[in-house]
């Protein structure tokens, strides 16, 4: 049994402790921007002047999956495929997952324009495949790859737009049924003007998500949603909302190590149950020790604060240059983690 199955059943058996908080480490950019996600490959004095190859990429994520802290790695149907050829799932108690769509607003890639456009439901991943390698497998054949995977959908408040994801929604459910395929859902705040109040915002993406789930049956529902952090209010009601629903937070841009860990620290204390961050990983001097710390911070051990000196603490250590001042890397950027958008 994967990790992540033991957090999900204690969970959901109403026996969570922080230590049951669940982190996903995102690589699937290669979904997205493609090339530029893999990271620039800094030295250890900072410089760059490429960006990693799929082959070091693939070696970074081997790290961390053989690191075993985080829970879950969420990459691309192929990154998956080339990792297990390689061995790296190999007895571990990681759980592999794929992107199982990639919708528009993703396309990030350079000089594309794509994300001004409101997003639509795109998907390249086949399910069957990722599964059993197969397009068409034979009643119980054993699953090779991953049974588990990442559906996004965004809603802007756009009755064609919003009412086609839904039914590509619906189709995916359909498919994921008939494939024995979990998922867990991820909900974009809109990518597009809305029209909706700044305010209203939070409690609009609370109200699409319920109301998309509310004609779900229990054996098609998502393992767990993945949302960006809205807001202490908006992220209470939802997590207090129905609790047989557990919510995730994203990890958005990189920001500060300080960023990374109050966030972490503030959903916990919300409600979220899982983190499911990607550039605050893989933007870091060393991932490896961002994870580290990350688990720490999740499981109530540091507070933020320290966290971020342990953190550079490590660096130097290592002989790392950091990519900001100690006191600059201590300083919440976001402005939705700042105390007074917390209350």
């Amino acid at each position: 049994m994967y990790r992540l199955d033991e957090k999900l059943s204690r969970i959901r058996a109403g026996q969570y402790s922080r230590s049951d908080f669940i982190i996903a480490d995102a690589k699937d950019g290669d979904m997205g921007p493609s090339i530029t996600s893999c990271g620039p490959k800094r030295e250890k004095d900072g410089s760059w002047s490429r960006y990693y190859t799929r082959p070091e990429f693939l070696e970074n994520i081997r790290a961390i999956v053989e690191q075993d802290i985080v829970d879950i790695m969420l990459t691309s149907a192929s990154n998956m495929e080339a990792l297990i050829d390689m061995g790296v799932y190999r007895d571990s108690a990681v759980k592999p997952a794929i992107r199982a769509n990639d919708t528009t607003d993703v396309w990030v890639c350079r000089g594309a324009g794509y994300v001004r456009h409101a997003s639509r439901p795109f998907r390249t991943a086949s399910l069957s495949r990722v599964m059993t390698g197969t397009v068409d497998p034979a009643p119980g054949k054993p699953v090779t790859g991953t049974d588990l995977g990442l559906y996004s959908i965004t809603f802007n408040n756009d009755l064609e737009r919003d009412h086609q994801a839904l039914e590509e929604f619906g189709s995916f459910r359909d498919d994921a049924a008939r494939n024995n395929f979990k998922y867990f859902l991820e909900v974009f705040n809109p990518n597009v003007e809305s029209g909706i109040d700044g305010e209203k915002l939070p409690f609009y993406i609370n109200d699409m998500i319920m109301r998309c789930l509310a004609g779900v049956m229990k054996a098609d529902r998502p393992q767990f949603l993945k949302i960006p952090f809205n807001g202490a209010k908006a992220l209470d009601e939802l997590a207090s909302y129905d609790p047989s629903v557990l919510v995730g937070v994203l990890g958005g841009g990189a920001g500060t190590t300080r960023d990374c860990f109050e966030l972490l620290h503030q959903a916990e204390r919300f409600g979220a149950r899982v983190a499911l961050f990607g550039r605050k990983i893989n933007l870091a001097e060393d991932p490896l020790a961002m994870v580290r710390f990350m688990r720490e911070v999740a499981s109530g051990t540091i507070a933020p604060g320290e966290a971020v000196k342990a953190y550079h603490a490590s660096l130097e250590k290592g002989g790392i240059t950091p990519i900001r001042e100690l006191s600059a890397d201590n300083v919440v950027t976001e402005n939705v983690l700042k105390p007074e958008q917390s209350k």
